[in-house]
């Protein structure tokens, strides 16, 4: 049975002065497509740049793993397979930073409508991790209903020295101003590791009139809520349901009808889901919200026909 979630009030300064900081208006707005010098065909956001910053919406559905090879196919046909992630996909691992109360946490379940939280990502096989392997140091953060990403990548002993140690660290010409918010946060707001999620990911970008649509299907997410370190040998654990798949439609500007008409053709269900809250609850750090998803959930459990077929 789930609990009812609480509802914390708000102290006036949660945002930090009630909106983005000054450092986010310089954002790229909504209609611009994001960079993809380095691979048309690739994820270009995990390119190692400066600063990359970028705006879009989003929409995440829950949906049957039986039913992923379908949505596999029709997405082929339509989209290009990101190049990084070829045979097989690949494995994003998170390490999320936030309060003693659980700020961030609470601003996502309240859902304000400007929010943010700040994450340590690798992409690729954890268990080659070291103090040399790229990381992204990054900000995500909400803006009604946009969503804006600011990252610098580093190797992971600095962002351990930024991030746990609270250090100013080597950088590139125009990451400084960024650093600095992210000290700040961790200073100002005294942030701690508090969960670890992990996935495999396939994903798919839009070409043509659809260069800046992007489609990721997310299998296996597990987490841990102790041994952050993104390269230890530490159990992680299901905190999704194998057989549920996290499906996000990502576009600068709006996602495409013949998307969101495939969605409702696979009885893909939209969700309000986050990896790092269902994380947080999975291991008894806040009582389940309406929004998580537990293994009785019925949600995502109808397969098509189709999918049936397939499998």
């Amino acid at each position: 049975m789930r609990l009812p979630f609480r509802r914390r009030a708000v102290p006036p300064d949660r945002s930090g002065g009630g909106g983005p900081p000054d450092s986010d208006r310089s954002t790229p707005s909504a209609s611009q497509a994001p960079d993809r010098s380095d691979d048309h065909a690739g994820h270009a956001l995990r390119a190692p740049s400066r600063l990359h910053a970028f705006n879009r919406y989003e929409i995440k559905y829950l949906m049957s793993s039986t039913a992923v090879p379908v949505l596999r196919k029709e997405l082929a046909r339509r989209l290009d397979a990101d190049s990084h992630g070829i045979g097989g996909g690949y494995g994003v691992w998170s390490v999320y930073y936030d309060t003693r109360d659980l700020r961030f946490y609470w601003e996502k379940i309240e859902g304000l409508r400007f929010r943010r939280k700040l994450r340590v990502r690798h992409y690729g096989d954890r268990s080659t991790v070291d103090d040399d392997s790229t990381v992204f140091v990054e900000i995500k953060q909400r803006v009604n209903r946009v969503t804006q990403k600011r990252r610098v990548a580093l190797p992971y002993h600095l962002a351990r020295d930024l991030c746990d140690r609270r250090e100013m660290v080597a950088h590139e010409p125009g990451q400084r101003a960024f650093l600095e918010e992210v000290l700040d946060l961790l200073c100002r707001l005294d942030l701690r590791p508090v969960a670890m999620t992990g996935y495999q990911r396939e994903a798919f970008v839009g070409r043509g009139a659809e260069a800046g649509l992007r489609v990721t299907v997310d299998q296996r997410v597990r987490g841990r809520d102790r041994d952050f370190d993104l390269g230890a040998d530490a159990e992680n654990r299901l905190i999704i349901p194998a057989r549920l798949a996290v499906v996000e439609l990502k576009a600068n500007e709006r996602i495409p009808y013949w998307l969101t008409d495939l969605a409702a053709e696979l009885n893909m269900s939209v969700v309000r889901i986050s990896k790092y809250c269902q994380s947080v609850e999975a291991f008894d750090r806040a009582p389940r919200s309406v929004f998580h998803v537990s293994d009785d959930d019925p949600s995502g459990t109808p397969v098509p026909a189709a999918a049936r077929s397939e499998a």
